[in-house]
């Protein structure tokens, strides 16, 4: 079995698992991209997971306007279509919150994280296979939980109770990434996927060396003042760039 096909595997168990769990209030709806935007996660999957890496990095859940949008982690529309060359049709959730409309493809929305993330590695490699021949980039969790209000709660802020399935669920999916991709460098992009990798990577015994990169976030006011730069000597320290 191809390593892109082990990974689909993996992506398909992981949401029968989460499929049914429920989340008390404030959550009042729970979006699963890898289920609704399915086709363009899959294209992610085949065209760039099929071979091993040098670098595997990790994120924490999708943000609103982007892997919720096309099921590509940190998947900002334009750097997804226009970088990647990835573009398909993306269904609806079935509780689709009136503030977090999902528009595939044609959401005109720019999600910040994504277009700062991408738009670092398109600049250093402007061509995305020779990006994707070292590197690949995962989200721990594809869930994405929202309030009445339509604000964002990110895992960490999840009571541990509720977040105990989903965890079990998850590092599963990510370990299986670790086995197939074989990875030298394991990057947490910010601290929680940073402790996650360790903790996922103990478990299966995985040697690797360890690090993380600035979240790029526009919540952090350090992200704000020159998350590229910042990010580029992070890499530089950890040794992932020369």
């Amino acid at each position: 079995m191809s390593r892109s096909s082990v990974l689909l595997k993996a992506t398909d168990s992981l949401n029968s698992r989460l499929c049914g769990l429920s989340f008390e209030s404030p959550v009042t709806h729970v979006y699963n991209p890898l289920e609704y935007a399915g086709a363009p996660h899959e294209q992610y999957v085949k065209k760039f997971g099929d071979s091993k890496k040098r670098v595997l990095m990790m994120g924490m859940n999708p943000g609103p306007w982007g892997m919720a949008q096309t099921g590509v982690p940190f998947g900002e529309v334009a750097m997804v279509r226009d970088w990647m060359g990835i573009s398909a049709e993306v269904g609806k959730p079935a509780n689709e919150h009136p503030k977090r409309p999902i528009a595939g493809f044609d959401c005109e929305k720019s999600e910040v994280s994504g277009r700062r993330l991408w738009g670092l590695f398109s600049e250093t490699f402007p061509e995305a296979e020779a990006f994707f021949t070292d590197y690949y980039v995962v989200n721990y969790c594809p869930l994405v939980w929202m309030e009445e209000s339509g604000k964002n709660r990110t895992p960490d802020k999840l009571p541990v109770a509720e977040m105990a399935p989903v965890s079990v669920a998850c590092d599963d999916y990510v370990a299986e990434h670790i086995r197939e991709l074989e990875p030298e460098f394991l990057i947490g992009v910010g601290a929680f996927a940073e402790t996650g990798l360790k903790r996922i990577a103990h478990s299966i015994s995985y040697d690797a060396t360890f690090g993380r990169i600035l979240h790029p976030s526009p919540a952090s006011p350090a992200a704000n003042r020159d998350w590229a730069g910042s990010a580029s000597t992070q890499l530089r320290e950890i040794g992932v760039w020369k």
